[in-house]
């Protein structure tokens, strides 16, 4: 059984089926996962002219379909891995029994929970400077956050776009002094202290600008508003193992933990892929990677079982 969809699940189905593994898929509340809100994706291998996110997932999901993977909608709500047989119930109500069961619910970026997020998503608005990033060469942007993984999008937004403004609720940066001083002695960022984010504005479901509020609260209270293309989010991530929690070993975070070189959990037959279990990386490549090497490890585990 495979538990979630995007490239991590779709990969792992693809193989699984061509080894004659029977998988059924749950989907979950978003098949495709995070791609499916990504307009254009352009660093996947096999893609020369690029790929919107949703028409990338409905090709991983056909070919998991072609070689007979069970493709079902469905969420995921509870487990059960006390046992040698594995148990999954769906919806809150039907239960699936299995052998083995590859886990690929990913992470769910965390957001400041503005209207303007959701208005922009698509046109400006991204939470992985990465995937997104090129698509703003020459221009200004914005990153929000005060962390390490703030301050490396940053970093690497720098090295394509003309400014990038780095809006910190705080006077301090969390991240690590060797971060933090890397990214203050990057020429073309600035940090905007003390700054929260109000909203966005622009035309045509592009942004266009940021609305702030320096000091909010206290002595000093305004607001500014700066010139921007992108909007980037770097708050961190949720890795979506709540359900799991009772039975495998996660990080304070939440990210499932394998075993180092595999997808294997804790719970024998129990197998971990893609963003849920990935805090580093984040990428639809590396996800897909760690799909097949969990379905490689779920015929491994059944091989040995039965032989």
């Amino acid at each position: 059984m495979i538990i979630g969809s995007g490239p991590a699940g779709y990969t792992a189905a693809i193989y699984a089926a061509r080894a004659n593994l029977s998988p059924v898929m749950y989907e979950g509340l978003q098949p495709g996962g995070q791609l499916t809100t990504t307009t254009e994706v352009e660093n996947y291998p096999g893609y020369p002219e690029g790929v919107t996110g949703p028409v990338m997932m409905e090709d991983l999901k056909k070919q998991a379909e072609r070689f007979g993977t069970d493709v079902r909608w469905g969420m995921a709500t509870k487990v059960d891995f006390s046992g040698d047989i594995h148990k999954v119930w769906i919806d809150g109500s039907k239960l699936i029994e299995a052998e083995t069961v590859i886990i690929a619910t990913g992470a769910t970026a965390k957001y400041l929970g503005l209207e303007d997020e959701k208005k922009y998503a698509g046109g400006g608005v991204s939470a992985c400077a990465t995937c997104d990033g090129f698509f703003y060469r020459g221009k200004d942007v914005a990153v929000v956050g005060g962390g390490d993984t703030a301050a490396e999008e940053a970093m690497y937004l720098a090295g394509l776009c003309n400014k990038v403004y780095l809006i910190v609720r705080r006077d301090v940066l969390r991240a690590s002094r060797v971060m933090a001083e890397r990214v203050k002695k990057t020429p073309n960022v600035e940090i905007l202290w003390k700054h929260q984010t109000k909203g966005l504005v622009g035309d045509n479901g592009v942004v266009e600008g940021a609305k702030l509020v320096k000091n909010l609260g206290e002595e000093g209270e305004e607001e500014v508003n700066i010139k921007i293309d992108g909007f980037f989010l770097a708050i961190g991530h949720k890795p979506n193992s709540d359900i799991f929690a009772d039975y495998l070993d996660t990080d304070e975070v939440g990210y499932i933990l394998t075993q180092p070189g595999t997808s294997k959990t804790k719970v024998p037959g129990v197998f971990a892929c893609g963003d849920v279990q990935d805090s580093q990386y984040r990428q639809a490549v590396t996800a897909a990677g760690s799909g097949c090497m969990a379905a490689i490890d779920a015929e491994r585990y059944l091989s040995e079982k039965h032989s």
